[in-house]
């Protein structure tokens, strides 16, 4: 019983410390996931309690890693005002079709050679940890629905978060179909691409349209009296996600794909609609929690020795990883834009590693035998701490610097200029500077 009670005691002080740290943080080089992993850290030294290791808990570890990211991913589609668009997306694009392969092989490479990793388990490591996180990036996201908060920069890193954790299932079963077969090509190859690839993504694209066309009808084109809307209930939020994402799985699609493309088609059937606020700060303070859980959790399993496989090899490939292959990778794909350097930098300097590279980690290690399952939860785990420490202690201040700089006029045209591709939206766009989710303003 007691032990229960403390349980209720923590829960309690970490839903307060959801709505309440990000006040107290938002003027400090300093982010809410490095509270919540240090917070986890110490309460799990205390004697008696469990250990939240992943490898104990496959199941519960790749089941609540995919809640928080569907999650997210509804979250992220909501608060895009930017219809998608060659031109208008063309950075997320570049982000997705150059960026991410290039930091697929570039990371599965260094798996291979330089820490001698089974061919299956480098190219695992490459599909986790390539794919940013649109958990942990919320700093670096644009604000809510008709908030104007839309520069290229968090426009790119939310767009490409949102799409990219469902691109990186083809590269996970790749993976996995290397584990259970052979890393030779065969023909498991072909049905590879059928299925993983062309099936898969084809039904994660359409059902999540056909979900969020069908459920943005019934919320804004019903007679008024039955307009889904009218509630004014953000809750539904999470029910669409799960629709869409439940639906997708049946027919055997990517379900994180159709979450986002269900959201930004129910933005697109009323796009200035003042509902997508509620449903956004619904699904938005639902993350919130998730995150903090999880992250009280990951800094347990840190206590309790998740990194200990971990040698000075490893470490070095993890700083790699982080500070040279996602940065190169980033500046190569954008090599063609006519935008300054220093937003370039930042685009690919902010590839949030988190929870969607658990997800995958758990998902690929309970389908198949990999061989090195302690190293790769070490090494995944080592760099999404580092990103959490390094990403959360610059974002505030290298945004604020871009802010300030594009304000004197030392940048490129707004949104929606000739740089990346003509105008983005029917409504006028709204210059605004505020970075709401780090909490400063101009």
């Amino acid at each position: 019983m007691s032990s229960y009670i403390v349980a209720l005691v923590c829960l309690g002080f970490l839903i307060l410390m959801v709505a309440w740290l990000p006040m107290v943080l938002k003027e400090l080089p300093l982010s809410l996931p490095i509270v919540c992993v240090a917070f986890g850290f110490l309460v799990f030294q205390a004697p008696g309690l469990q250990a939240p290791d992943p490898l104990q808990y496959p199941v519960a570890a790749e089941r609540l890693t995919e809640l928080i990211v569907i999650v997210a991913l509804m979250g992220a589609g909501l608060k895009l005002d930017r219809p998608p668009g060659w031109r208008s997306w063309k950075i997320t694009w570049l982000l997705l079709g150059v960026t991410m392969p290039l930091s697929i092989l570039a990371i599965g490479v260094i798996g291979w050679w330089v820490l001698s990793l089974p061919v299956a388990a480098a190219a695992l490591l490459g599909a986790a940890l390539a794919p940013t996180d649109p958990v942990l990036a919320s700093d670096v996201q644009v604000g809510p629905p008709r908030s104007g908060e839309e520069d290229e920069i968090r426009f790119s890193l939310t767009s490409e978060a949102g799409l990219n954790d469902g691109l990186g299932f083809p590269f996970t079963n790749l993976a996995i179909a290397m584990a259970l077969n052979s890393p030779v090509p065969g023909a498991w190859t072909l049905e590879w691409l059928a299925v993983d690839v062309l099936w898969k993504l084809a039904a994660g694209v359409g059902m999540g349209w056909l979900v969020g066309k069908v459920l943005g009808i019934a919320a804004f084109r019903l007679p008024n009296r039955a307009k889904l809307s009218r509630t004014g209930d953000g809750f539904v939020s999470l029910g669409i996600t799960l629709i869409a994402y439940g639906l997708t799985e049946l027919v055997h699609g990517y379900g994180f794909l159709a979450v986002f493309v269900a959201a930004l088609s129910l933005r697109h059937e009323e796009r200035n609609h003042k509902y997508h606020e509620k449903l956004h700060d619904f699904i938005e303070q639902t993350e919130r929690l998730l995150m903090m859980l999880l992250l009280v959790l990951f800094g347990g399993a840190v206590a309790h020795g998740l990194l200990v496989p971990l040698g000075w090899i490893d470490v070095l490939a993890a700083v790699i990883i982080l500070f040279a292959v996602r940065p190169v990778a980033g500046l190569v794909g954008l090599s063609g834009l006519s935008m300054p350097f220093g937003e370039k930098l930042a685009i690919g300097f902010f590839g949030i590693r988190g929870m969607g590279s658990f997800y995958y980690l758990a998902f690929a290690l309970n389908a198949a035998h990999f061989g090195v399952p302690n190293q790769l939860w070490a090494l995944v785990g080592f760099v999404v701490l580092v990103s959490i420490i390094v990403h959360g202690t610059t974002v505030t201040p290298v945004m604020r610097m871009l802010d300030r700089a594009r304000e004197g006029g030392r940048r490129g045209p707004v949104v929606g200029g000739p740089v990346v591709g003509g105008p983005v939206v029917a409504e006028p766009v709204v210059e605004c500077h505020t970075l709401g989710r780090s909490g400063w303003t101009e």
